[in-house]
Formats: structure tokens, sequence, C-alpha cells
């Protein structure tokens, strides 16, 4: 079995920095993909960041520039650093990772508990 714990969340001004960590822990072959979906209230759960086995990564237009993704891949780890806060980026954020638990097996989505983001003065 796969378990995803985050942490990094909590209270920030706008303007400010704030930086996320996944670690992925328990039966795995290979990962895929890491990366980050963000769940504001009464809104769907969009996709923010991701970053794939070979590096390459991808934003949301809204976090490009202000938000980076990264991998360790020795400690299974993806960290989400957030610059330039907004108010909007306001939201639950979500590690997600698409993982082989086998050779030839299929690939299953994994999410995280969720950490608060809360961006305000």
């Amino acid at each position: 079995q796969v378990q995803l714990v985050e942490s990094g969340g909590g209270l920030v001004q706008p303007g400010g920095s704030l930086r996320l960590s996944c670690a992925a822990s328990g039966t795995i072959f290979s990962i895929n993909v890491m990366g980050w979906y963000r769940q504001a209230p009464g809104k769907q759960r969009e996709l923010v960041a991701v970053i794939i086995s070979g590096g390459s990564t991808n934003y949301v237009d809204s976090v490009k520039g202000r938000f980076t993704v990264s991998r360790d891949n020795d400690k299974n780890t993806v960290y989400l650093q957030m610059n330039s806060l907004k108010p909007e980026d306001t939201a639950v954020y979500y590690c997600y990772a698409v993982i082989k638990r086998d050779w030839g097996g299929a690939d299953f989505r994994y999410w995280g508990q969720g950490t608060q983001v809360t961006v305000s003065s």
C-alpha cells in the first residue's frame, strides 16, 4: 500500500512564501508523476503543478512564474515552492502521485490528506 504525507501548509500574508512537502511511502515500483491539486470552498478541484519522472514540469497558468514544483527521487518526495502568494491561492492543497506497484502492473493514483494554505492580511 502507498501513503502520501504532506506538510508545510499554514497562514501567510499576501506576497509571502510557503513551501509544501509530500513524501510517498509503501510498496512502490516506480512513480511516474507527482504533483499538487488544490480545492477552494465551493469550487472544483484543479491541478496546480506536476512533475514527471524525467523532470519535466507543467503548471496551471494562474501560478506560472510564482510556483515551482520539484522532486527528490531518493526520498520519493515532491515539493511546491509558492512565492508571491495571493488571496486567491487560498485552498486545501492535495499531493498526488501516479504509481506502479510492480513491473507491468497498472498505474494507480494516490492523494494525500490535504494541507490548508490561507493567504490573508
